[in-house]
């Protein structure tokens, strides 16, 4: 048996995958990844592929960036771990967090880390809870997240995240979690119902579960700026604005998951500021390292922190932590990514090549199988239909976007299939070469799997 064969059976013997149909890959198996360089990566056979999902959603600074390498290498000579319990600390994590807190939003004043972006918005469930106890409000918990929006799986992150499949059998969502309507004109609107009307109907339908529930037990409300893996959806003009009218006239909290849009995705550092969004608290990761080693942190307001350190004087601790918060290893990556982010102007960089990735992504809406295309900065998404007028999607047995995302592939280009739509969110420092090195591979997807539907409506 060959080395690759081998590596295939044991991924396929011993590996559980996330994200990924099971029994569908014990057939199959696995795509071996070996090596990365720029927007590149390389599979175990040779084959380069353009890196169209940043892996995921991530890697914002391609695969290859020796600034990172080093300066992993040089806190591994240091001190490669300790921790932040029972006030300990390393001068990564304090460096980091006054370089984030220099970038973030204003309302924000302090940094409570940890390592993935489900925690992050976890950590803010918790914190939420806490305030409110701490307020004397016990009753102000319920939080109100979004159908089709995307905040991590863990037990409360799950809950939040507003898709059928992160709560289908794994008993989801818990208690004291709601979810309003999904900002997408697309999906949503009513037959000849206006992009304003829309707007002011999820504002209205929003207040009317507040005042259902009682604004005295909702808690905060969460939302990321452009939902990422519920479609990417680009909020219609006037939502935000109306969404924080009503969280301010109730004292709600406002919990703005940057873990996607954070560090120039949008176009602006931060997709709070592309938006004018004013969080309570934020959550980032991802690109907070370039995913080069796993770092989030959650961000909160001084009111905020005031009040839980209050507290947690009272109890004598404020007992939520984790073992690898701040890791000083992680946290010097994630630093010199910032760096590296100012070093090279990534967001001018991005605002630069924006507007010919937007072109070229429009550019494919006259396509068949293209209901929509939508996007904002280096972030979009082709919604793929069976009927342009109708916008009636294809039955989920067809598996469009695995044909469009399979078909892709094999032209060299990475994208992901999500819910009847193709996901583009190429590393930052994608070049407009590369940008039509990825359109060119996304429409021969498009092609190729037109072809196949077609052949199957002239066999039915």
């Amino acid at each position: 048996m060959s080395s690759e064969t081998l590596s295939s059976a044991t991924d396929v013997k011993n590996l559980v995958h996330p994200y990924t149909n099971l029994g569908d890959h014990l057939n199959k198996g696995p795509m071996i990844i070996e090596r990365g360089e720029g927007v590149y990566i390389y599979d175990n056979h040779g084959k380069r592929y353009l890196e169209g999902m940043s892996g995921l959603w991530c890697t914002s600074l391609g695969f290859s960036e020796e600034r990172l390498v080093n300066a992993a290498i040089e806190q591994f000579k240091k001190l490669p771990y300790y921790h932040l319990f029972n006030s300990r600390s390393n001068t990564p994590a304090i460096e980091l967090s006054e370089k984030l807190l220099e970038i973030a939003p204003k309302s924000l004043a302090k940094v409570l880390y940890a390592n993935s972006g489900s925690e992050a918005n976890d950590a803010a469930v918790k914190l939420v809870w806490f305030y409110h106890n701490a307020l004397g409000k016990p009753a102000k918990k319920k939080i109100i997240s979004r159908l089709r929006g995307y905040h991590g799986v863990t037990v409360a992150s799950g809950s939040l995240t507003g898709l059928p499949a992160n709560h289908q059998f794994f008993d989801l969502p818990i208690d004291r979690i709601l979810h309003t309507d999904c900002p997408s004109y697309y999906h949503g609107a009513n037959p000849g119902e206006s992009e304003e009307a829309f707007t002011q109907r999820l504002i209205n339908n929003l207040e009317q579960l507040i005042l259902k529930e009682g604004p005295d037990t909702v808690g905060a409300f969460i939302a990321e700026p452009v939902m990422g893996a519920g479609g990417v959806i680009v909020p219609p003009k006037g939502y935000f604005e109306g969404v924080q009218k009503i969280l301010k006239k109730y004292n709600i909290l406002f919990i703005v998951d940057e873990v996607i849009c954070g560090f120039g995705r949008t176009g602006n550092m931060f997709g709070s500021d592309t938006f004018n969004l004013q969080p309570d608290i934020m959550s980032v990761a991802k690109a907070l390292s370039s995913s080069y080693l796993p770092i989030s942190a959650t961000l909160i307001s001084q009111p905020i922190y005031e009040k839980i350190a209050e507290q947690s004087d009272e109890v004598g601790v404020f007992a939520h932590g984790v073992t690898y918060s701040g890791h000083p290893i992680c946290a010097a990556v994630a630093l010199e990514t910032l760096k590296i982010y100012q070093d090279k102007n990534i967001v001018s960089h991005v605002q630069e090549v924006a507007p010919y990735f937007l072109s070229k992504l429009h550019s494919l809406s006259a396509h068949p199988l293209v209901g929509e295309t939508r996007g904002i900065g280096l972030i979009g998404a082709i919604e793929l239909t069976q009927d342009k007028a109708s916008k009636k999607p294809f039955d989920p047995s067809v598996k469009i976007e695995k044909l469009v995302q399979e078909n892709a592939a094999k032209h060299g280009v990475l994208v992901r299939g999500i819910r009847n739509a193709i996901a583009l969110c190429p590393p930052l420092i994608i070049t407009k070469e590369q940008i039509d090195e990825l359109f060119n591979g996304v429409e021969a997807g498009l092609n190729a799997a037109l072809e196949t539907v077609e052949a199957s409506k002239a066999s039915a």
